[in-house]
């Protein structure tokens, strides 16, 4: 039995360790390559596109994949509906790994908005000293903010255009609470802006920002395609695909 993961996110490397070595599975995990140096997780891996829904249907079939999981981030819209067409044209089952959104909770003075371009409408009128934690893509949304300051942060160096005033912070996480606040401290930063990611690993600015009474304007993340099934974590997602594929071959007991 073959296994895809399209992943990258550390809900998919933790799928993988779930998996790997079972008897009976072949398991290959996709990167898309645009982040040097990534983390490799446990068994097969493919560095690459596949060139739209059409192309990875084939390489599906080609390489006899009996379950697709996609535990790409959370924004990375076009490679799941790439995925769902793909899955649907390869007679496949297909599961989305998601891990859950955030949710405010008292003392969070959130600001939602529905794309990077609404984001940046909305930051003049709140403040002029900007957290960007949105990703090396996408800046060009906020370049003609030239009245406002920009502190990026980023696995890897950010994609032209970007703002004209701009500090880039190269840097991975987790990230931890007091550094977080140490760093809100140092830029004098009033105004945060992220993507609902969810998580663990980048929280911490969320409970600092809050700590300090600043505004966050939160991008929410795109839907998951019509009918695709959703686990919440890789535990569910290995339940899922062990069920798929008969209880023989179901992830060792303890892992």
């Amino acid at each position: 039995m073959h296994v895809l993961i399209l992943g990258g996110t550390t809900e998919a490397r933790h799928l993988a360790g779930l998996l790997h070595g079972t008897p009976g599975l072949d398991l290959t995990s996709s990167l898309a390559g645009r982040v040097a140096g990534p983390r490799l997780p446990p068994g097969g891996v493919r560095v690459g596109g596949f060139g739209g829904a059409g192309a990875m249907a084939a390489w599906l079939r080609e390489h006899a994949v009996d379950v697709l999981v996609d535990a790409t981030h959370p924004f990375a819209a076009t490679i799941s509906f790439h995925a769902a067409q793909a899955a649907g044209a390869a007679g496949i089952p297909l599961l989305a790994l998601r891990r859950p959104g955030w949710i405010p909770v008292e003392g969070d003075v959130w600001h939602e908005a529905g794309s990077l371009a609404r984001a940046a409408e909305l930051l003049p009128g709140l403040g002029r000293r900007v957290f960007l934690t949105t990703g090396r893509t996408g800046l060009a949304a906020f370049a003609g903010l030239d009245d406002l300051w920009f502190l990026v942060r980023s696995v890897d160096a950010p994609e032209p255009p970007g703002p004209a005033r701009m500090e880039v912070l190269l840097d991975r996480g987790p990230f931890d609470l007091d550094g977080e606040r140490g760093l809100l401290r140092r830029h004098r930063v009033d105004v945060v802006v992220t993507k609902d990611s969810g998580g663990a690993a980048t929280a911490p600015k969320l409970t600092a920002a809050r700590e300090a009474g600043l505004p966050v304007v939160v991008v929410r993340r795109p839907p998951v395609p019509e009918g695709v099934p959703v686990a919440a974590d890789a535990g569910a997602a290995a339940r899922w695909v062990a069920e798929h594929l008969g209880h023989d071959v179901a992830p060792p007991a303890g892992r």
